[in-house]
């Protein structure tokens, strides 16, 4: 299989004490120290900085001259969350889903469409840690997208190289387009999983047909595991596209909207691919174990040739090699009814012609019955 093969990361979150009242956040121990770089853009101008902090936010976004998008790396600075909770008035509910990463992709609208909060989960390929499952959480405000990020992967360099050139309808379309195109990057990468994958699967099939082995099956296990990680993911986020386009939010435009139909139509297709390469590979499995069934079968029919040819041989040596006498040994009287032709001149010339007879006349019977095919 290739180097990066699909494995699993498993983390332990951080999570409340049972009972504990709801809206309450706990940030994970190995939590990142947080980077903020602020994006500000129009159809005219676009700048971006890293900035220390967030406090500002209420009086930098308004003006609404501009779009604004806060990308913020790392979850262990809890002032960010405070700071939203005062100076933006976002519920500690929203709070508690963005600190614990083990959130479902999911939209919600709060405060009479104060804001829109959601969550995307972002899947890529580690080196040496395999496959990793990453929480994304946005915030959307009227001219402002705030995103979070647990780790420092870098999955919105696409959106921000069109931020840049300005091309298309990124700068001109709001903050609710923005989110669309972050969550279409995501959609993408899983079709790139995909193929990845499928890519695996038939190199898997290439080594069956060629000299299956165990191994194969330990490695098409750990894709269809990938595949179930993968499935559980998408099946929310096709739910959650459907709500942003069924929302009549005025925080998203019908501009976003239309072309949430089209990350829709995406999610559909992934689903889609993601049943078929489960087929794929549960059959590669079967597969396996036919072939290492019938390789055993073909064993067990050589074995079974080989003892049908020897087991008359050895009734004819076990005969003939017992210790027989011709003659009482204290009379030297000729006995009778004894072991005959023990005697016989040529006798073991004859016994192995009689043999080899047996074992050609034994071979050309299973040829004829397709034995040997």
């Amino acid at each position: 299989m290739a180097k990066n093969k699909p494995r699993h990361r498993h983390k332990h979150y951080k999570v409340p004490e049972p009972g504990t009242s709801p809206g309450l956040y706990a940030i994970d121990d190995d939590a990142l120290k947080p980077i903020i770089t602020l994006h500000i853009y129009n159809e005219k101008t676009y700048q971006k900085e890293e900035i220390k902090n967030i406090n500002n936010i209420d009086r930098v976004i308004q003006n609404k001259e501009f779009s604004y998008w806060f990308d913020i790396k790392g979850l262990a600075d809890p002032n960010i969350f405070e700071t939203l909770y005062e100076k933006l008035n976002v519920s500690r509910l929203v709070l508690e889903d963005i600190t614990s990463c083990y959130q479902r992709p999911k939209i919600d609208e709060y405060d009479n469409d104060k804001y829109v909060f959601a969550v995307s989960r972002h899947l890529f390929l580690e080196e040496g840690n395999g496959l990793c499952n990453e929480q994304i959480s946005y915030i959307l405000l009227s001219n402002c997208l705030i995103t979070f990020q647990e780790d420092y992967q870098d999955c919105f360099n696409p959106v921000r190289k069109r931020l840049e050139v300005g091309k298309g309808n990124i700068r001109i379309g709001g903050s609710s387009y923005l989110m669309y195109a972050i969550m279409d990057v995501i959609v993408d990468n899983y079709f790139s999983l995909l193929n990845f994958w499928g890519e695996e699967l038939d190199a898997i099939e290439d080594r069956l047909y060629d000299r299956p082995d165990r191994q194969i099956m330990y490695d098409t296990q750990a894709i269809k595991r990938s595949l179930i990680t993968i499935r559980k993911v998408a099946w929310p986020e096709r739910d959650k596209l459907n709500d942003i386009i069924r929302s009549d939010s005025p925080l998203i435009s019908d501009l976003t909207r239309t072309y949430m139909k089209d990350a829709y139509d995406h999610c559909i297709q992934i689903i889609d691919f993601i049943e078929s390469l489960k087929e794929i590979s549960s059959a590669n499995i079967d597969m396996n174990l036919s072939i290492i069934s019938n390789r055993m079968n073909e064993i067990m029919k050589v074995l079974t040739i080989i003892s049908s040819i020897f087991i008359p041989l050895t009734f004819i040596a076990g005969i003939y090699g017992m210790n027989f006498s011709r003659e009482d040994p204290s009379t030297g009287k000729i006995l009778r009814d004894n072991m005959p032709e023990l005697y016989a001149e040529h006798g073991y010339v004859y016994t192995w012609l009689v043999m080899a007879i047996i074992a050609v006349i034994q071979v050309i019977y299973f040829w004829r019955k397709g034995w040997f095919k």
